[in-house]
């Protein structure tokens, strides 16, 4: 019998099986597809990044020089810097080579992923879960926003139903106007609406563009297909006739319908990522939510399959990223005001306000901490940034000694070891030129997020 089975190979379900291996659990992916995802663009928000680095992964090719981020396209420059990240810049890669990197990663460790499978029956028991005569412990789906493992339970799926259909299509131009953006730039400025579209273009780089448009008058069936003809119309009428289209190398349909489960836990199955909350792709949240859902999942699950897991701790998963999820959703709510293409005087008139507040440093600072993920605690843990280090090996840092995926004692002072430590976590002893943690004893959870050292069987056992 399989430890835990999960539903879905992209990103979510992946960096879960990793976690998961990496403790030593046995777990099998089956994915539908046969292989990787499209190529399309995708944002590393900062922690996301951080997180990758805890496990030695690299989330970013090369240095990156694009935008850093925005709230609903506002023409104001989101400071990351100042949350004391290594990364403070969101990093352009693509779905399909994040994809490939954490598969790689998750079977280095030992997981199984096996391609070309469609799920087609769940029964779950008091002690375990069978998925098409494979049986396993528990199961996770991370099969997305149309996850069939939520429909074959029948799990409600509340929410509100989209107002709109866009298309995201990867494009060549064969020729462009001076209207075609001519680099990578802050939403604000490679947005365009005219003669009955609205659109984003953006350079990726590499000769190609990533064009997401829509009509202010006609909305497309949601797997409609996307057609050479339809793209065309749109480029010409936001971008004049000038304006030719070489080529569509991947094109795909999204709305605004915004979802969430009520429990993230049924059972013996979980949901995580779009299988557990979909919203608008409004400041590039989808990916990075799953991640983060899976990072959260990982050693809690592990620990409860090992059985050294202390009662209760699996249903902190649905604790802390139940509401991380319901908050992402209420600010993509907000997002949606500002972006609408059909935007009255009293929409403008607060989009200067909410401008202005966002120069202020106080508020920029919250609106950085709200997209980026750095803002992101939970009660009783806090992120810990990715500190210098100097143990008795010699310089290191933080996220290099949680690479293992197990918990951190960090003894940055001269602390004795809290009542009830049997080497659960590992323990370390180490200095820091970093004021705020200099001389303080942390408890580090695989995650990356700091709680009270007195509080080690709670998160531990």
């Amino acid at each position: 019998m399989t430890d835990v089975l999960i539903a879905g190979a992209g990103p979510t379900g992946l960096a879960l099986a990793a976690e998961l291996a990496m403790a030593g659990v046995s777990v099998r992916v089956l994915e539908r597809r046969e292989g990787p995802g499209l190529p399309r663009p995708v944002g590393l928000q900062p922690r996301t990044a951080e997180l990758l680095e805890l496990r030695g992964l690299d989330p970013a090719d090369q240095e990156t020089e694009g935008p850093s981020g925005h709230f609903a396209g506002l023409p104001v420059a989101l400071d990351h810097s100042v949350w004391h990240t290594r990364h403070p810049r969101v990093i352009n890669r693509t779905q399909d080579d994040v994809e490939a990197m954490l598969a790689e990663h998750a079977l280095k460790h030992g997981a199984v992923v096996e391609r070309g499978h469609e799920i087609t029956t769940v029964d779950v028991g008091a002690d375990g879960v069978t998925v098409d005569g494979r049986r396993a412990r528990w199961l996770v789906a991370c099969d997305g926003a149309h996850s069939t493992v939520r429909r074959l339970l029948g799990v409600p799926f509340p929410g509100r139903t989209e107002t709109y259909v866009a298309t995201l299509a990867h494009i060549r131009l064969a020729a462009a106007s001076e209207l075609v953006p001519a680099r990578a730039a802050h939403f604000s400025q490679v947005t365009r609406q005219a003669n009955g579209y609205w659109s984003m273009l953006t350079p990726l780089g590499d000769g190609g563009h990533r064009f997401v448009f829509g009509s202010t008058t006609t909305q497309p069936g949601r797997d409609a297909p996307v057609s050479d003809t339809e793209v065309t119309e749109a480029l010409t009428a936001l971008y004049g006739a000038e304006t030719r289209l070489g080529e569509v190398y991947g094109a795909s349909r999204f709305n605004d319908a915004t979802r969430q489960l009520e429990r993230y836990r049924h059972g013996r199955v979980l949901f995580a990522g779009d299988a557990a909350h979909i919203h608008p792709p409004l400041g590039g949240q989808g990916l990075n939510l799953g991640v983060q859902d899976a990072m959260n999942l990982g050693w809690k699950l592990a620990a409860t399959v090992r059985g050294t897991a202390p009662e209760g701790l699996l249903d902190t998963y649905h604790g802390e990223r139940h509401p991380a999820a319901a908050r992402v959703l209420r600010h993509t709510a907000a997002q949606r005001v500002f972006t609408a293409p059909n935007r009255g005087e009293n929409v403008e008139a607060l989009r200067e306000i909410v401008v202005d507040l966002m120069r202020l440093p106080d508020a920029n600072r919250y609106f950085s901490g709200l997209l980026s993920g750095l803002g992101l605690g939970y009660p009783g843990a806090r992120r810990v940034p990715d500190l210098d280090l100097t143990t008795s090996d010699g310089p290191t840092r933080l996220s290099a000694l949680l690479r293992g995926g197990r918990g951190l004692l960090l003894d940055l002072g001269d602390h004795p070891v809290p009542p009830g430590f049997t080497g659960q976590v590992d323990h370390v002893r180490a200095a820091t030129s970093d004021d705020e943690y200099r001389g303080r004893l942390l408890l580090v959870r695989p995650d990356g997020y700091a709680v009270d050292p007195a509080e080690l069987g709670r998160w531990f056992g």
